[in-house]
């Protein structure tokens, strides 16, 4: 196993060292992510081997204005040295179907590290030392490749060839290359068109250009011909995906360097005027101090340590979509601006759930206030018949509405952020929103939701559609469909209530709000008197189902205590807490599903089919962590210090998979592997939140 360790002199550097001599870490190495984000949506990331193992690893994938979305415009730039006696030596690779993966290039990588979230790898060729560094400016599709000689004497040739594959970054890797690619050269500048438009996207407007572009006082780009180069990627192989696709390169950039030199590829969409308006190192520092802001802005209790870290990695969740142009347009004529959070990368778009459950910890514990009202705003635009959307497609502009709980998460989010900011003018202006949620919800919506009038409790369900947060679907098959009446859409739906019966009290329309007030009190009894399973010991997950009362063990009722308004009777507290904590518990969340119940999954593992039927049965989820430790607050007031050591096992997850970030999900037993995406924005919030909520520093 890797160690990583931190720096104390350079603070917030995650180090990852390398031993040459030791086989096992070649894994490590290809199976740790890094991600880079630029503000937009857009991303750059890759294993630290710099092998590609995903159809969404490349160093450049631009945010395009839809029906564009996410398209990968650069994947790689293949590294290869020539020393003064003219040694050549390799720095980086690909593994190739049918070929073993040696990854001998690594005996030269003796260090990866993150500073500040910049990916810096460190390479020692004989007497020469290398470092490589990637950053994105800040809300542009631009990337910076850097390339510094810290060591060494004579001079260091450096050959850079890009390899690209013009695709939306989640197509299969073996979709057709659009070819033959256009390659416009002018002095150290050139521009690579798609000649032919690809027929994912043909329908899909005009791709720009990848514009190319050296920054070195000397250096050429040496055009040879282009030429193919065909890669597997592991990760997708394992995940029953496509795993063959072919590279293409037009040719190579030649930089002959010496001691205390920096060379730079730049690549980008943009035009050349945003491309160049930075020299590389401007464009660095701009960003480290944009990160430094990020940390002297959020909550005192978040600036050292672990929290510091992933604050940072909050950031990369929240973004100024360029996507929708419609949206951004309605939302600065109303004198706001337009934001969203990215659910999880890769494959994550905005999820309004996801969203609502994240904005607390992304936004509020790290002190970005106008954000979180700027998000709280852009959904609110969006409120169709009575839901917000649950998430909107890859280069959509219209989202989907199939969610029963995000809405009532919106009423949470809220709630948190008018106690965070006292934003009363945003309150004022989205109360008659909420009411029409409200009666939507009392007389019936979309999807069979609604409140049923004989007991008050929302049942939702249609068939095949998945509306709870359980949604894992395969074609036809909807996994754990849940129709009926849910434990956790009923304590949010009793907690939006109460939330609203107080807005109305506040904004003095008495009448209203007792309509509310009664519809909350017949929610709370009959919640308790439906939802409270005598044999068990805990709560039904769902009543009134399609086969009756399901009495499987599941997380979803630790929510019945945890929201600020709990629908469950206190007397009823210790047994839920109890039946959680002893079989769903874990050091990195909670499981889906308790491990004594028919359907329960060690792992998450396989092909898409395979791993969908686990997603929630068994699977342990991170984000649960957040809503569990607030329910064991309630029950055990004042307990900080035991409410912090369940994040414990959070803490060298930092340095794995995602390096510096928290997966969404993790299989069921030891040694809980991390799975699906390698940074989700639930998770690093809700431990975000929960890593300052236990903080005893100033008790």
């Amino acid at each position: 196993m890797i160690e990583t360790k931190v720096i104390d002199q350079m603070p917030w550097v995650y180090a990852v060292p390398w031993d040459p001599a030791d086989e096992s870490h070649k894994d490590a190495l290809v199976s740790r992510e890094w991600l880079v984000t630029n503000g937009l949506g857009g991303y750059a990331s890759g294993s630290v081997s710099g092998v590609c193992t995903r159809r969404y690893h490349g160093l450049l994938v631009a945010a395009l204005p839809a029906p564009l979305g996410r398209m990968v415009m650069l994947t790689q730039l293949s590294e290869e040295t020539r020393l003064p006696g003219g040694r050549v030596v390799r720095l980086s690779g690909q593994e190739h179907p049918g070929d073993p993966l040696t990854l001998d290039w690594l005996r030269y990588l003796t260090e990866f590290r993150l500073e500040m979230g910049t990916p810096v790898w460190r390479f020692e060729i004989g007497d020469f030392v290398l470092e490589k560094r990637l950053v994105l400016p800040y809300r542009q599709n631009t990337a910076h490749i850097s390339y510094s000689l810290v060591e060494g004497k004579g001079v260091l040739r450096l050959r850079l060839r890009p390899y690209l594959h013009f695709r939306p970054h989640e197509s299969k890797v073996d979709s057709p290359l659009s070819t033959p690619y256009r390659v416009i050269a002018d002095g150290d500048r050139m521009e690579v068109c798609s000649r032919d438009t690809h027929p994912e996207y043909r329908e899909a407007g005009i791709l720009p250009p990848l514009r190319l572009a050296s920054r070195f006082r000397t250096g050429a780009f040496i055009l040879d011909g282009g030429r193919f180069e065909e890669v597997f990627y592991r990760t997708e192989y394992s995940r029953g995906y496509e795993s063959k696709g072919s590279l293409w390169t037009p040719g190579y950039f030649r930089f002959n360097m010496e001691k205390g030199d920096q060379a730079t590829v730049v690549a980008s969409t943009e035009e050349w005027d945003t491309i160049l308006a930075l020299e590389p190192g401007e464009a660095d520092a701009a960003e480290q101090e944009r990160r430094r802001r990020l940390l002297d802005t959020a909550d005192p209790r978040a600036r050292g340590g672990a929290a510091a870290q992933l604050v940072l990695a909050a950031d990369q969740f929240i973004i100024a979509p360029n996507t929708r142009l419609a949206d951004v347009a309605r939302a600065r004529a109303s004198g706001d601006e337009f934001r969203t959070v990215i659910a999880g990368y890769h494959w994550f778009t905005d999820w309004g759930r996801d969203t609502m459950i994240s904005l607390e910890g992304l936004t509020l514990t790290t002190g970005r206030q106008a954000e979180a009202g700027y998000i709280l705003r852009t959904f609110a635009h969006y409120i169709k018949y009575g839901l917000i959307p649950n998430m909107f497609p890859e280069g959509e502009r219209e989202g989907l509405y199939h969610t029963a709980d995000a809405t009532f998460w919106y009423f949470h989010a809220l709630d948190r952020y008018i106690k965070a900011s006292g934003d009363q003018h945003t309150l004022r202006i989205l109360l008659p929103k909420l009411l029409d949620i409200f009666e939507h919800h009392l007389n019936g919506t979309r999807f069979g939701i609604g409140m049923d009038p004989a007991d008050s409790l929302i049942r939702q369900g249609e068939e095949g559609y998945q509306l709870t947060w359980m949604d894992a679907k395969v074609a036809d098959w909807v996994v754990t469909p849940r129709r009926g009446k849910a434990v956790e859409i009923n304590a949010l739906w009793y907690n939006a209530l109460r939330l609203l019966e107080q807005w109305l009290e506040e904004a003095d329309q008495p009448h209203t709000a007792s309509r509310v007030r009664e519809t909350a009190d017949k929610t709370y009894e009959s919640f308790n008197r439906r939802f409270w399973n005598e044999e068990k010991g805990y709560l039904f997950d769902l009543v009134d189902g399609e086969t009756g009362d399901d009495p499987c063990l599941r997380p979803n009722q630790i929510l019945a205590l945890s929201l600020n308004h709990p629908v469950l009777a206190p007397q009823r507290w210790k047994p839920v807490l109890h039946a959680v904590t002893a079989n769903l518990l874990t050091p990195v969340g909670l499981r889906s599903l308790g491990p004594h119940e028919r359907d329960y999954k060690l792992k998450y593992d396989g092909d898409l089919r395979a791993r969908d039927a686990a997603y929630h049965q068994g699977t342990v989820w991170a984000w649960l962590i957040g809503p569990f430790i607030d329910a064991w607050l309630r029950v055990h007031q004042g307990d900080k210090q035991t409410a912090r050591r369940f994040l414990d096992g959070f803490m060298p997850h930092l340095h794995e998979a995602g390096v510096g970030s928290i997966s969404e999900i993790f299989d069921a037993e030891e040694p809980f592997v991390p799975r699906g995406c390698v940074a989700q924005a639930w998770s690093v919030a809700e431990v975000l939140r929960c890593l300052v909520l236990t903080d005893t520093s100033t008790d």
